[in-house]
């Protein structure tokens, strides 16, 4: 068993949501990663064998053994993402315009499960228009309120956010998110907000344009069953304490509400817990979401 120490992520849109969580005392924290391992960010090892190294030496040294060779690196990323602000209207690339903009192999698709509902009860999800040359009108006229579309959101809802998707969480927002490990993000509107030096945040217009998929809108539903994503699987317990895998390979558990203690590490909302097959963990009853890496593909994007 691995406990993953948690890594501070401070953004223009942040809030203190996760702020008793951590060691920071930062009041914008957007995101709280609970496993990453994608070369600006790696994760540290807490305990045992591997205590004070990266989940990448690792992952590396023991991804055969566990059926992962195929992956470059860990096929996905893993956080807590606190909006006290609208984030930017952005679209992630599909494998295609991946390919091509990027010269990585995958482009990134995502899961949000909602902790908390956004204030308004919506985020925004998918386009108005309906080609993209009108897109491209809107943008020269810079009528963005008349691009984006909404979606309604409530507690507990799971969103699968498909490449090529235009989307943005909303302010009040809570989520845990799982994405696919490539860092690629095009920025195409961002509400003319500048940073604490007044320079405003770089938008990649062109290569969001190329990326978008009008047509696209992702759906909200309630987690009720294991979802299977195509790199990862991921499934929702709620107020559970014991939990073995079952599996062939590792399983990630994030904590996501309640708190245990496990030897001398305190294990927080955000923690993740990396089991190996057939391995068991004892939590006091809390609630967490268990992600595994589907064993399948060749490669990942660096």
């Amino acid at each position: 068993m691995l406990i993953i120490k948690t890594i501070v992520h401070e953004t223009i849109w942040g809030g203190n949501k996760l702020t008793r969580y951590t060691d920071s005392l930062s009041k914008k924290i957007g995101h709280l990663y609970s496993l990453i391992s994608n070369g600006e960010f790696e994760s540290e090892i807490l305990n045992g064998e591997y205590k004070g190294q990266l989940f990448r030496k690792y992952f590396d040294e023991n991804k055969k053994r566990l059926h992962l060779e195929n992956y470059k690196e860990m096929p996905y990323v893993l956080a807590i993402v606190d909006a006290s602000d609208d984030l930017s209207i952005q679209v992630h690339p599909d494998d295609a315009i991946a390919k091509e903009l990027e010269n990585t192999d995958y482009g990134k698709n995502e899961s949000w499960y909602f902790i908390q509902a956004p204030e308004t009860g919506k985020i925004y999800a998918g386009c108005k228009v309906r080609t993209k040359e009108e897109l491209i009108e809107k943008i020269k006229l810079n009528k963005f309120n008349e691009i984006y579309d909404y979606l309604d959101i409530e507690k507990d809802d799971y969103v699968y956010i498909e490449a090529g998707t235009l989307h943005a969480m909303s302010k009040g927002s809570l989520v845990f998110e799982i994405e696919e490990n490539c860092n690629a993000t095009y920025r195409i509107y961002d509400f003319d907000r500048a940073d604490k030096n007044g320079n405003k945040r770089n938008l990649q217009l062109r290569e969001a344009v190329k990326a978008v998929e009008v047509s696209k809108k992702p759906v909200a539903q309630k987690y009720t069953n294991k979802k299977i994503e195509r790199f990862y699987t991921t499934q929702l317990f709620k107020n559970t304490g014991k939990y073995t895998n079952e599996s062939n390979t590792i399983e990630c558990l994030t904590i996501i509400k309640g708190e245990t203690q496990i030897q001398e590490y305190s294990l927080k909302m955000g923690t993740t817990i990396v089991l190996e097959p057939k391995e068991t963990v004892n939590l006091n009853p809390s609630d967490f979401i268990v992600s595994s890496p589907v064993i399948k593909g060749d490669k990942l994007c660096q």
